[in-house]
């Protein structure tokens, strides 16, 4: 085994092939080691998340080199069949890459069987093992900002179905109509580890071409809770601003089913506004991007925003107007307005309001994950939103102490890193430019990431293919072009381009506040080293 630094709270096993990742993951599913929170498995990793108040990585990692690998793996399972159209964007230059012609392509592909090996990526994305030997094709150079639902692809040598409409890098062979992800079916993934999966092409084979008509399709399924019954105080939306979100602490627990955790991306802004309104620090919020958000009151309520800095203005329902201020409880009565304008620092507003969004959890959270696309979807002009019971809140609280300062478009923000898991992929002069050089952050920032521009591209040393391993939120990933691409919380939890760094913990927040058009400069806490572990 090899003990790879991920952050303070994570690190990275590697191992030689699958077959010890699968033995090593079922050894700690049986016997669990004190400390660990959640285990992402890859190809040829276990990306391992620690509890708060754990030992350190080196005493996870000592306990993990102890772990027998020779047990037995379980095999088997229900066998599905996938109906294909082979119809992807890159079958034809795959198969000259290849060497041999698209139905030659297409016959290897549905030729045999695969198995379910793990889950990652995105909710019901399965990573499927076995296969013709000859496809084992690399990734695209830069990954496509949009893969339709229900895409099939190579890359590496897996295979796999995008269950949801999703950046990626894999190469596209077709399209099918079956669900792999549908929160109405129990589990939600079509695709269990063991299973067995056969391609079949609809066009040639009539059996398949009937299947088509016959399952489940479409791929937007219900991933979005189901409404409440509400006859309390309510927001009212007014105006959306660029997008507004419900959001709380997050759907933690779900790795295993290739479920982030998303949940507010600046946590202490989130904390923060509901503690200002005697709100449990977790409960539901809205999560606003840029201004324009504006609420109205029906009946009274308590509101607190938080995080950006910029204009709140409150307007009665005559029409007086006048500004309040951030970080601090603000009362409204029937037919109040707030309305948030643009900020001046930082990029995401919370508004919390006393008593909690009454808003029904999906997989235990109200949180929308704009990669998955679960949970509540992007507020609409109109929309009713309840307010829960808030009997069971506590005294409004007084502004606290002041946030920590926000950077505004053209500012330089630093920072701290940990190096690794892949810091020895790239050359020393890419590892010193890393740090060396300032960062920019392009308009392609999201939930999901920021994209970054450098002066100078980062050069791998090593450039053969990496197989998809789970990353962090705050992950560095660099893929083929040198330009950065920085993790946020709806990352998808496996990638197989290398991740340079991880931004620390405790910068999460920061990062969540960088505007496009902002600067960053990576402060790493150490020099890259494996973490010590002692084999058996």
């Amino acid at each position: 085994m090899r003990f790879l630094p991920v952050n303070p709270r994570a690190l990275l096993v590697e191992l030689d092939d699958l077959e010890q990742t699968l033995a090593l993951f079922a050894a700690l599913q049986r016997r669990p080691i004190d400390g660990v929170d959640e285990i992402v498995p890859a190809a040829r990793t276990l990306l391992v998340h620690l509890q708060p108040g754990a030992p350190d990585v080196a005493a996870i990692a000592h306990e993990l080199a102890q772990r027998d690998l020779s047990g037995a793996i379980e095999r088997g399972g229900a066998r599905i069949e996938i109906p294909v159209r082979y119809d992807g964007a890159d079958l034809a230059e795959l198969a000259a890459l290849l060497g041999i012609g698209t139905a030659e392509l297409v016959a290897r592909h549905t030729g045999q069987d695969y198995t379910v090996a793990f889950c990652g990526f995105a909710p019901g994305f399965a990573y499927l093992s076995g296969g013709h030997p000859s496809l084992d094709v690399p990734r695209r150079a830069t990954p496509r900002t949009r893969v339709p639902a229900g895409s099939v692809a190579l890359a590496g040598s897996f295979a796999a179905v995008y269950p949801s409409e999703t950046p990626g890098g894999w190469q596209l062979l077709g399209t099918t109509e079956l669900k792999m992800w549908d929160l109405a079916r129990d589990p939600p993934a079509l695709l269990q580890p063991g299973m067995r999966v056969r391609f079949v092409e609809i066009t040639t084979n009539p059996i398949a071409a009937r299947a088509r008509s016959t399952v489940a399709t479409g791929q937007k399924g219900s991933q979005t809770p189901a409404s409440i019954t509400h006859a309390g105080p309510a927001l009212t939306v007014r105006a959306t601003g660029l997008q507004t979100l419900v959001q709380d602490a997050g759907r933690a627990g779900q790795a295993a089913q290739g479920v982030s955790a998303a949940g507010a991306l600046d946590q202490g802004a989130l904390r923060r506004a509901n503690r200002l309104v005697g709100n449990a620090s977790t409960l539901p919020v809205l999560e606003a991007l840029a201004g324009g958000l504006q609420l109205s009151s029906q009946g009274s309520t308590v509101l607190a925003v938080t995080g950006a800095t910029g204009p709140l203005t409150l307007t009665r329902a005559d029409g007086r107007a006048w500004p309040v201020e951030r970080n601090q409880a603000v009362a409204l009565t029937d037919g109040d307005s707030l309305t948030l304008g643009q900020p001046v620092t930082g990029l995401r507003s919370y508004v919390a309001v006393r008593g909690g969004l009454a808003v029904a959890p999906v997989l235990d959270s109200a949180s929308r994950d704009t990669l998955a696309k679960i949970g509540p979807p992007a507020l609409a002009v109109g929309q009713p939103l309840p307010v829960g019971d808030a009997r069971a809140s506590s005294a409004v609280a007084a502004p606290e102490l002041a946030p920590p300062p926000l950077p505004r478009a053209g500012d330089t923000v630093t920072l701290d890193i940990t190096l690794g898991p892949r810091t020895d992929w790239f050359t020393p002069e890419a590892v010193a430019l890393l740090a060396a050089q300032r960062w920019q952050v392009t308009q392609q920032a999201d939930r999901v990431g920021l994209r970054l521009l450098g002066e100078v591209a980062l050069t791998r040393a090593q450039t053969q293919e990496l197989p998809s391993e789970g990353t962090a939120t705050g992950a560095i990933q660099v893929p083929a072009s040198g330009q950065p691409v920085l993790f946020l919380a709806d990352h998808p939890l496996t990638g197989g381009y290398p991740v340079i760094g991880c931004v620390a913990p405790w910068h999460l927040d920061l990062a969540a506040q960088i505007p496009p058009g902002a600067w960053i400069r990576f402060a790493p806490l150490a020099p890259f080293a494996e973490i010590e572990g002692t084999s058996p």
